[in-house]
């Protein structure tokens, strides 16, 4: 048994550690400890809300749904478990995408379920209408929620990049009259809330709801490939927004504090992101930023252009008579798997005396922190990893830069192009350097389906072929 002063306690305690684990995941060499609050926290949470339901089933007020609790339990833990252990780190956007899906749709689920016997969730008698201010937070908790879930659905395929469906596609998809249909719908969404608040009918809350889901896929196609991890920031934050929304109608206040918490995380990272990526941030939350339609192809339809190429050993001597080697790691290095065989190359490059950084964009990869949690996997030293703020005035006084799949972060264009769809977009500034050294499969175009100037650049020298095969044989040249 557990008393409701002993659960409020417990909630509070687990409200600290996910405040603790925010502090903790906000530097390098806090993460462990944050991520061990968090795990506390959550913990602690769960079975809290564990002991609260066996206490209320021993009353006799929830006997009935007891099993199907536990069984959601040892289901969502297990699939959790085994999904934690399978993913690869190349798959960690997508994994991230499908868990923001997931919470979404929880929040749809339950909403339902409080419209369909709110007397069950204590929000009124049996027989009662729900109170207007709870049909409020319904109404904004099973939006938010399915905006969250067919977005996020959305964001897994062009993550995926292997499905055929045109929506999953890097590809922006745009057309004439997309954000007045947009507007439009969200408008009759608003309305058919505002009908549900007044009548509390099934009508306008199904309606409202598929208007929501509907919503949540034409908001997230118009963005392109190269501005998912600003995606994946922003669905974060509304999944938060969503869990909090329905912690309301719950009268919850662990769902209500963990909600907020990471809604408002995300929407500040999502500003973070965006003034990385020269974006308005209220195109962001109405969908309406990505690359122009048409960008893609057009750089796909570029003359041949002859570029300056060569061998892993001819990238070592370089590297090796240099004194200062600044590493920029790219998506292309966690298709590889290859951060392990590149802090060996770090390593022995500082055994020779060279001295070794790596520059970090904020948007490299396909999530926030791709690149950073790729090279802590290494365990490359906190000390060697700088962020682009604070390594882009060196880049001039470096004698070589290895871009390892790394392409639109390092784009010249996105500063001496005015016309280009990334113009304006802070960049690590690679190419101040004495000689580059780019590492890629073959010349294809970035994400953002653009030709990167740096490639045919007098000083930059291009090694083709898979990155952890280039690096392992740059090892072995090094002296």
């Amino acid at each position: 048994m557990i008393s409701m002063d002993l659960v409020t306690l417990l909630y509070l305690i687990a409200s600290v550690c996910f405040i603790q684990a925010l502090k903790g995941l906000s530097h390098p060499t806090t993460s462990r400890r944050g991520n061990a609050f968090g795990m506390a926290g959550m913990a602690i949470a769960v079975l809290t809300t564990a002991a609260l339901i066996v206490t209320l089933a021993a009353q006799g007020s929830a006997a009935i749904g007891l099993g199907r609790v536990v069984l959601g339990l040892l289901i969502g833990g297990t699939l959790g478990t085994i999904m934690a252990k399978r993913v690869e780190m190349t798959k960690m956007p997508e994994l991230v995408a499908f868990m923001h899906s997931m919470i979404g749709l929880a929040a749809v689920a339950i909403a339902i379920a409080i419209v369909s016997e709110p007397h069950a969730f204590g929000i009124a008698a049996q027989g009662a209408p729900i109170p207007t201010g709870n049909r409020l937070e319904l109404f904004i908790g099973t939006f938010v929620g399915a905006i969250t879930f067919s977005g996020s659905v959305i964001a897994f395929g062009k993550l995926a990049g292997k499905y055929k469906f045109r929506l999953f596609q890097g590809a922006p998809v745009v057309f004439r009259g997309q954000h007045m249909l947009n507007l439009i719908v969200g408008l009759a969404m608003i309305a058919c809330g505002l009908w549900f608040m007044a009548t509390q009918a099934w009508l306008p809350f199904i309606i409202m709801a598929l208007l929501a889901f509907a919503l949540g896929v034409m908001i997230i196609i118009p963005i392109g490939g190269a501005d998912m991890p600003v995606v994946v920031s922003m669905l974060n934050s509304y999944s938060g927004w969503a869990a909090a929304g329905i912690g309301f109608s719950l009268n919850n206040p662990m769902l209500i504090i963990a909600g907020s918490l990471v809604g408002s995380s995300g929407a500040i990272l999502s500003y973070i992101m965006c003034k990385a990526m020269n974006r308005s941030f209220f195109n962001v939350i109405l969908g309406g930023f990505g690359a122009e339609p048409g960008a893609a192809a057009s750089a796909g339809g570029s003359a041949q252009r002859n570029v300056k190429s060569g061998s892993p050993e001819d990238a070592a001597f370089l590297m090796s008579n240099a004194e200062t080697v600044v590493i920029v790691p790219g998506y292309g290095l966690a298709v590889a798997r290859a951060q392990h065989a590149l802090k060996e190359l770090a390593e022995k490059l500082a055994d020779s005396g060279v001295t070794v950084k790596y520059a970090i964009h904020p948007v490299a990869g396909r999530m926030p922190g791709h690149m950073n949690v790729l090279l802590a996997e290494a365990e490359v030293p906190y000390d060697q990893v700088f962020e682009m703020e604070d390594i882009n005035g060196e880049f001039s006084q470096t004698d070589v830069v290895l871009v390892l799949g790394a392409n639109d972060v390092v784009n010249p264009a996105a500063k001496n192009d005015p016309a280009s769809p990334i113009a304006g977009m802070p960049i690590l500034e690679a190419y101040k350097a004495r000689t580059v050294i780019v590492n890629k499969r073959s010349m294809a175009a970035g994400y953002a389906g653009l030709e990167n100037e740096l490639f045919y650049m007098d000083k930059t020298m291009m090694v083709f072929g898979d990155a952890k095969k280039v690096i392992e044989d740059m090892v072995k040249a090094v002296e």
